[in-house]
């Protein structure tokens, strides 16, 4: 394990999540008041939005986390899709053949295109607000 300068970290919090690799480089993953908290997991929105768009069938996604009583949270992803055809059961199957139980969406919602800033970064706030 690296030394990391601690000084640093204390005196630079901008509210990213990063994951350091054996080389010493950091990757940022996240943002922390985007990751969701599944069954005690973290969950990291950019993961799942990364698999999501895999599916042959989806143009983008953006996924938030759902006041859950009993999880702590659900996961909720908005779709645009490329085939009006694809179902939300569909993308759920897709997701429990590539994903860990706790990542898997429980809700899904189409719409036509995810709210974005102008330099093309998703607006989770505005998914929220659709909720």
């Amino acid at each position: 394990m690296k030394k990391v300068n601690t000084l640093l970290m204390t005196v630079f919090y901008d509210g990213d999540i990063a994951t350091m690799n054996d080389d010493g480089y950091l990757k940022i993953v996240d943002r922390k008041k985007d990751m969701i908290i599944s069954s005690g997991y973290n969950v990291y929105p950019n993961e799942l939005e990364d698999y999501l768009t895999t599916h042959p069938d989806i143009l983008e996604a953006g996924v938030i986390g759902v006041d859950d009583k009993n999880r702590g949270e659900y996961i909720k992803a908005f779709v645009v899709t490329k085939n009006e055809h694809l179902s939300s059961s569909d993308i759920i199957a897709f997701c429990k053949n590539g994903l860990t139980e706790y990542k898997v969406p429980k809700r899904i919602v189409f719409i036509k295109e995810l709210p974005k800033t102008n330099v093309g970064k998703i607006l989770r706030r505005e998914l929220r607000e659709l909720n």
